[in-house]
């Protein structure tokens, strides 16, 4: 398994993935780790002067100072919001893995540390021919598990994990993300304490709160780059 690099996925779409990595790729940037982004295929593109163009890679693209191409940060774009594998048939775009992995790996050495982020959930569909599990398996990268920190996420959170480690990946950490720091939650619902036999460590993170880089999650990517 690469050890240099992480596969950024989450317990469903729209929990924060993009958001939790981009702060990691502008952290480790800030710290001189070189950082790769990468989010191959992304659904859901804005068509600006002609051009789809990747929110979600531009993000990355902001987050890395610009120091990579848009292109090879986000080749395989697409304009209908939903998921990739069946916007790319009804676009007639080839996103069959080997072409993700391949643009995954483009431009990338030895030294790099690679940040590659998937789209919706670890079971979601993903390219022509696979889901995100597929994806991540062929990448062999350690798992970063994204989740909303929220009322029912502790069983998506065990299920999620069990399927990563099923494929033979190993999950990196998990990260609880408050979506809406505003809303009130149950009384008494601590999914950070109910996650604790996890054997990874389980971060929480406010949807406002910008990580430090002295924050765990940080100086161990630090320390493994």
């Amino acid at each position: 398994m690469n050890a240099r690099g992480l596969f950024i996925t989450g317990t469903d779409t729209g929990v924060g993935k993009t958001w939790v990595g981009t702060q990691l790729a502008r952290q480790l940037c800030a710290l001189d780790v070189p950082v790769v982004p990468r989010k191959p295929v992304e659904s859901g593109c804005e068509l600006r002067d002609g051009e789809l163009v990747p929110a979600d890679g531009e993000a990355y693209y902001d987050a890395v100072d610009r120091r990579c191409s848009l292109t090879q940060i986000t080749p395989y774009r697409l304009r209908h919001a939903i998921s990739p594998q069946r916007a790319a048939q009804i676009e007639g775009v080839d996103t069959r893995l080997a072409n993700l992995l391949t643009a995954a790996h483009a431009s990338v050495d030895d030294a790099d540390f690679l940040l590659v982020e998937g789209a919706g959930g670890f079971y979601s569909p993903l390219a022509l021919d696979g889901l995100n599990a597929d994806f991540a398996a062929a990448l062999r990268l350690p798992v970063l598990l994204v989740a909303p920190d929220r009322l029912g996420v502790i069983n998506h959170v065990l299920l999620s994990a069990e399927a990563i480690e099923n494929r033979g990946l190993h999950v990196y950490a998990v990260v609880l993300n408050r979506l809406d720091p505003g809303d009130t939650l149950p009384p008494g619902m601590d999914n950070l304490a109910d996650l604790q036999s996890l054997p990874c460590p389980v971060h929480r993170l406010d949807r406002n709160e910008l990580l430090d880089p002295q924050h765990p999650l940080i100086q161990a990517l630090v320390e493994q780059a």
